[in-house]
């Protein structure tokens, strides 16, 4: 029986937000007509847009929605980096780092956090800058000191965009506290559909659209929104309850334990869910297609953008050169069962069993 451990490239689907999407699919309505039935279609929106905001303390006319994560990393940092140099974490995800453009790097400790002494340093070094950071790794898990590194831009009169697609549902996060201009999130991370997502703006701030149009979303993101998607990411948002999320960690650390090897960023805060060990001697790729054969879905570097397995130029920011290429990311999803560790530790060993043999 297969076991899907690659949440962090999409969860499931949840119940409540095929529910949603389903229903929104049944609305003829554009949200912007003014008739019947374009009044239904943005009540849908607009208790989306609601939900969206209570789950991450957001006010609810400052959430845009997007058609992603991506769209919404993009829309920040090309409207809060006009005019300042930028910087990113050296660990971001491909999507901040495309974005960015040549932007200056600011390294991490070799447990994958933020340096920040070398932030504060950089900071201090030039004039008006913007500060992208993932609030947590895509590979690794690990949790970076967001609220510290705000109070450091904060100090230098720097912005601060942060990339939340991992992170949400999974921590809890009051964007707010966070002390940020801008979050992104991505619903199908959240257990939503694929094609929609937001970025939520600190209140009282108005960003230029990066895809002009017909004036949704206030005039901040143009197109027709898509209706059953953002449904979905509004019911996705309600039920991804971090409290619930918690109870993957006893699993993780199941497996962890059991596995007995290399976990990158172990002795840092990570999110619950997402383990990156590493199998000396075993390139990622092998171990990748062993575990798919034996019905366990991973994955490995960053193949949820590329589509395929590489050399982690995440574990080698951290120094883990040796570690870069033999490394695979598990990442239980919100419905994981209970036996997930004794069914994957399983099926390790027979792999590790195997190429033992082959030698």
């Amino acid at each position: 029986m297969n076991l899907y451990l690659d949440a962090n490239a999409t969860e499931p689907l949840r119940p409540e937000a095929r529910a949603a999407a389903i229903a929104a699919m049944d609305l003829p309505g554009n949200p912007s007509s003014v008739h019947a039935d374009g009044r239904a279609a943005r009540r849908v929106l607009e208790e989306a847009r609601a939900r969206v905001a209570a789950r991450f303390g957001a006010q609810a006319r400052d959430v845009v929605f997007t058609s992603g994560g991506t769209e919404a990393n993009a829309m920040a940092i090309a409207a809060l980096g006009r005019g300042r140099r930028v910087l990113v974490g050296a660990t971001e995800h491909p999507a901040v780092m495309r974005a960015a453009g040549d932007a200056t790097a600011i390294p991490v400790l070799g447990d994958g956090r933020l340096d920040l002494g070398a932030l504060d340093s950089a900071l201090a070094s030039g004039g008006p800058a913007l500060l992208c950071l993932m609030v947590a790794n895509n590979e690794t898990g690990v949790i970076h000191p967001v609220a510290e590194a705000a109070a450091i831009c904060w100090r230098h009169g720097a912005l601060l965009h942060l990339d939340g697609v991992q992170a949400a549902g999974r921590m809890v996060l009051d964007f707010p506290a966070l002390g940020a201009e801008t979050m992104a999130i991505s619903g199908h991370k959240l257990g939503a559909p694929k094609g929609a997502g937001a970025l939520l703006l600190r209140p009282g701030l108005d960003l230029a659209p990066l895809l002009a149009g017909g004036g949704q979303e206030r005039g901040r993101r143009g197109g027709t929104e898509a209706l059953p998607a953002i449904a979905g990411l509004g019911a996705a948002a309600a039920a991804a309850d971090p409290a619930a999320a918690a109870r993957l960690a006893f699993l993780r650390d199941a497996i962890e334990a059991g596995l007995g090897l290399p976990v990158a960023g172990a002795g840092a805060p990570r999110l619950p869910n997402t383990s990156c060990v590493a199998l000396p001697g075993a390139s990622a790729e092998t171990q990748v297609i062993a575990l798919d054969l034996a019905g366990m879905r991973v994955s490995a570097g960053a193949a949820c953008s590329s589509g395929k397995v590489a050399r982690s130029p995440v574990l080698e920011a951290m120094g883990l050169e040796e570690l870069a290429g033999e490394a695979i990311r598990i990442s239980l999803p919100w419905n994981a069962p209970e036996d997930t560790a004794a069914r994957f530790l399983a099926a390790h060993a027979e792999m590790r069993a195997r190429l033992a043999r082959q030698g």
